[in-house]
C-alpha cells in the first residue's frame, strides 16, 4: 500500500506519443514527511502518520511543536494517518516524494468537494419540476411529505432542500499519467474532486483492474 498527500494544482492537457490528447489533474505531491510510526507493540496496529503543506512557526501550538520535535521535522499544516503494508520499512522523519507512484499505475484519490451552498431538490438531488403553466400551483417543491394521519410524520431519508458539497469524495481506478519528479508533480487523468489549493489524498488503487 502507497500513500502520498498533495495539493490540487489545476487541470491542463498533455500530448501522448502517438499525438493523442488527453486531459489531466496536476498534483503537487509532497514532500511529505514521517512524523509519527505506529506498530502493533505500541498502539496495536501499524500505521504512519505523515505531515504536509507549510505553516508559519507562530500558527502551530505547543503541543504540536512538540509532536514534531521528536523527530525534528518542521511543522507541517496537514497531517494524515495511513495504515500501509511496508509501514515497518519506513522510520519517522523519513521524507516521502511524488517519485512512489509511476506513470501507469492505478490510484485512488480521495478530496473535500466544493461547496454549493443552501440548494433546492431539483439542484440538490436532480428532482424534476412540476408543469410551469399558470394554476398548477406546484413548481419546484420538495413533493409529498408524508402518508396523512399515518405515519403523521417526515420520513427518515427524505430528500429534502439543505447544504451541498464540502463532502469526502472518494474516485477509484484513476491513472497515473505523468510523475515529475524534480517539481513532485503528479499528472492524474481527468478530474478529482475539489477545488485548487485543496488537500488530496493519493492512495495506490484497492481495485485495481
Amino acid at each position: 500500500m502507497k500513500a502520498i498527500l498533495g495539493e490540487k494544482v489545476g487541470m491542463t492537457q498533455i500530448f501522448t506519443e502517438d499525438g493523442r490528447v488527453v486531459p489531466v489533474t496536476v498534483v503537487k505531491a509532497g514532500p511529505c514527511v514521517i512524523v509519527q510510526k505506529k506498530t502493533v507493540e505500541s498502539d496495536g496496529y501499524n500505521a504512519l502518520q505523515i505531515g504536509f503543506g507549510e505553516i508559519k512557526e507562530k500558527n502551530v501550538n505547543k503541543p504540536k511543536k512538540g509532536h514534531f520535535s521528536k523527530v525534528k521535522a518542521t511543522p507541517t499544516r496537514y497531517l494524515r494517518e495511513f495504515r500501509l503494508e511496508d509501514a515497518s520499512e519506513l522510520e519517522a522523519g523519513t521524507e516521502i516524494k511524488a517519485d512512489v507512484f509511476e506513470a501507469g499505475e492505478k490510484i485512488d484519490v480521495s478530496a473535500t468537494s466544493k461547496g454549493k451552498g443552501f440548494q433546492g431538490n431539483i439542484v440538490r438531488w436532480g428532482q424534476h419540476r412540476g408543469p410551469m403553466s399558470h394554476g398548477s400551483r406546484y413548481h419546484r417543491r420538495p413533493g409529498s411529505m408524508g402518508a396523512c394521519a399515518s405515519p403523521a410524520k417526515v420520513m427518515k431519508g427524505k430528500r429534502l432542500p439543505g447544504h451541498m458539497g464540502v463532502e469526502k469524495i472518494t474516485v477509484q481506478n484513476l491513472e497515473v499519467v505523468k510523475v515529475d519528479v524534480d517539481k513532485n508533480l503528479i499528472l492524474i487523468k481527468g478530474a478529482i474532486p475539489g477545488s485548487k489549493g485543496g488537500l488530496v489524498t493519493i492512495k495506490k488503487s484497492v481495485k485495481s483492474r
